[in-house]
């Protein structure tokens, strides 16, 4: 390729073409597409001012405006879309601005790309030009709405659990991005997010056990401990991750059987005098219950009395 000498006026001029239209992808119009004319303009733009320049400060100004013209989008477009929404709306526009991020990204990056293949490799300490695209929108963006994206979140899964219908393909693009963009330095914004989960359905089951233990029957609890680990697993299956799924039945089964195996059996004496049962027996066997055990096959009566007669004699 012949060199073409460009002045750094004019070449940040036609850098500024190419962002301006780049920029009208997160502005709304995602269809916006650039020709094979121009992408070559662009990007042999980028290429003549490194290579004639050949001056470090003069590639570093490129580099800049890289950044730049993200962080501009992000005050300009990208926090005003959200910064007034709340619940599913918040969530929903979210998803599009991400999306249409990334795709204007992907244009700039194109442009610029000369910048990553023989500028950035001899300064380590710069971050790749795919980094400065996550890097802006995490620390502008993602960090400054975390709070109410989980609170979000956690809405829709708690209005599924009440019967409630919710968009489930909604939630499972939100927990994608929490994944996409948790920080390559160990930051992981999904199991931040799983860890607060985990938290609040231990709690809600804890509850839940000791109103249904009040006003239940013993077979009438474990029907609805089948039922529950049954609905949060399909729960799980439409937009949590499979090793999230595991860890929501271990939690379930720790506050609905475990923590309460004792009261559970001394519930069932009651309700049939003359049965003595062997607790511990009991609380091993209610700690090893699995989903299986609590198929269509087996009614939660008969589930219970297994469980009696394998750990109880009659006086």
């Amino acid at each position: 390729m012949i060199l073409k000498y460009i002045p750094l006026d004019e070449g940040m001029m036609i850098m500024d073409e190419a962002i301006v239209k780049a920029k009208k992808i997160i502005e709304g119009y995602p269809e916006t597409k650039f020709s094979g004319e121009e992408y070559q303009r662009f990007y042999r733009c980028v290429y003549f001012m490194c290579t004639y320049h050949g001056s470090n400060e003069k590639t570093m100004q490129l580099y800049e405006k890289f950044r730049n013209s993200f962080e501009e989008s992000i005050f300009s477009t990208v926090l005003p879309s959200l910064i007034n929404k709340q619940g599913e709306n918040l969530l929903r526009e979210f998803v599009v601005i991400w999306s249409n991020y990334k795709l204007m990204a992907r244009w700039l990056c194109r442009f610029f790309e000369y910048l990553d293949r023989f500028f950035i490799p001899q300064h380590i300490e710069l971050e790749s030009l795919n980094g400065i695209s996550f890097s802006c929108f995490r620390e502008m963006v993602f960090k400054k709405l975390y709070c109410r994206f989980i609170e979000a979140a956690l809405t829709l899964i708690n209005q599924e659990r009440e019967g409630l219908q919710i968009n489930c393909e909604l939630l499972k693009d939100v927990l994608d991005i929490f994944v996409e963009i948790s920080d390559y330095r160990g930051v992981n914004y999904y199991e931040d997010f799983e860890h607060i989960l985990l938290t609040e359905i231990s709690g809600y089951y804890s509850r839940v056990a000791s109103e249904w233990l009040l006003h239940d029957s013993s077979a009438e609890y474990v029907q609805k401990v089948f039922w529950c680990l049954n609905r949060e697993k399909q729960r799980a299956h439409q937009y949590l991750h499979p090793d999230t799924e595991a860890k929501i039945e271990q939690v379930i089964r720790y506050n609905l059987l475990d923590q309460i195996a004792n009261k559970l059996m001394e519930k069932k004496q009651a309700e049939n005098s003359g049965i003595m049962t062997d607790y511990q027996e009991m609380l091993s066997k209610c700690a090893g219950m699995s989903l299986q055990e609590g198929s269509s096959s087996t009614s939660p009566e008969e589930w219970l009395s297994k469980l009696m007669a394998s750990s109880a004699h009659i006086c």
